[in-house]
């Protein structure tokens, strides 16, 4: 199991360091300077260009953007906030981003795992239509539709809930927000569990499981839920990376001040520095996870790590 591990590790740095070679990459064939504000004149923009070493060779830049990099230092904001620390803006908003992420796949995966364990056993019966339907709805309408219908009712009509985002509201304000975002985690995982859940059910498996006397809920979460497990992750794994990294139009509804809106202000600013910053945060995180569920996958299912080390030698 260890060596497997390190193998996942290690592959999983190498991916890193040719994420931030491409994306470092991209950035330099992007349109626009991020010194494109008309008041300043050409030799201003030119002298700016020499002061962030931006008329270095990509070569140089690149691997002093890594070696600083490695050290916790992003760089400084070139236009969002002049001579910010790009450290410092992830700071204060990283943190609520994954935050609100973490509840609405908390959330999400385990209203999603009762509805698909409660469909399977009910299977064909008008629960079982009952959470289908619930799932079509909640994979079909996007977050955002959701988030306005709950900031209206819960927000503006009953006034439970704050309607913007305030740090001062403590875990309330993350309510609705987070609630908006986990309706498509728990439809995809009710989905993927009813499904996986019918046919381990039915295998051949369980029903010798079944004839030794094992039944209740020590045959659905030990035996049928762990073989379904692996379906269920792998699904899991991108919903998890987009929902901690936040959504866009939810955070704008809400006025959350999370990393979705920072991204958008530095794509539009040509904020190279953040742009570059937040991108590789994204891909940290995704590869991250994708390394926790390989983990898992080795964990549930010893056959599938035995099948990988023998592939790799």
């Amino acid at each position: 199991m260890k060596k497997y591990i390190g193998k996942r590790i290690v592959l999983s740095v190498v991916t890193l360091f040719v994420i931030v070679l491409i994306l470092f990459v991209l950035m330099q064939w992007m349109p626009g300077s991020p010194f494109n504000d008309e008041k300043l004149s050409f030799e201003q923009q030119i002298a700016l260009r020499e002061k962030y070493g931006l008329n270095d060779s990509v070569f140089v830049q690149f691997f002093r953007y890594v070696k600083n990099m490695l050290t916790g230092d992003f760089g400084e904001s070139y236009t969002i906030s002049k001579n910010t620390p790009v450290s410092v803006l992830l700071k204060n908003r990283l943190p609520i981003s994954l935050l609100l992420g973490g509840m609405s796949i908390a959330l999400g995966t385990i209203t999603g795992l009762v509805l698909g364990i409660f469909a399977a056993l009910k299977h064909n019966t008008i629960f079982d239509t009952a959470a289908t339907f619930f799932s079509v709805v909640g994979v079909s309408i996007p977050s955002y539709v959701f988030a306005l219908g709950l900031s209206y009712y819960f927000g503006f009509q009953l006034g439970l809930f704050p309607m913007l985002f305030n740090q001062d509201h403590g875990f309330v304000a993350y309510v609705l927000p987070a609630l908006a975002l986990s309706m498509t985690v728990t439809a995809t995982v009710a989905r993927f569990t009813r499904t996986e859940m019918i046919e381990v059910l039915n295998s051949d498996y369980v029903q010798l499981v079944e004839s030794k006397g094992v039944s209740g809920i020590q045959l659905i979460f030990k035996h049928a839920l762990r073989n379904a497990s692996i379906s269920i992750i792998t699904i899991l794994g991108p919903l998890v990376v987009s929902l901690m990294t936040g959504s866009l139009v939810v955070e704008k509804i809400f006025s959350v001040p999370g990393i979705g809106q920072l991204m958008i202000q530095a794509i539009q600013s040509n904020d190279y520095n953040v742009i570059l910053t937040l991108a590789f945060v994204y891909s940290a995180m995704y590869v991250a996870i994708m390394l926790v569920v390989d983990i898992l996958y080795g964990v549930l299912d010893p056959r599938i790590r035995l099948a990988k080390e023998n592939v790799n030698g």
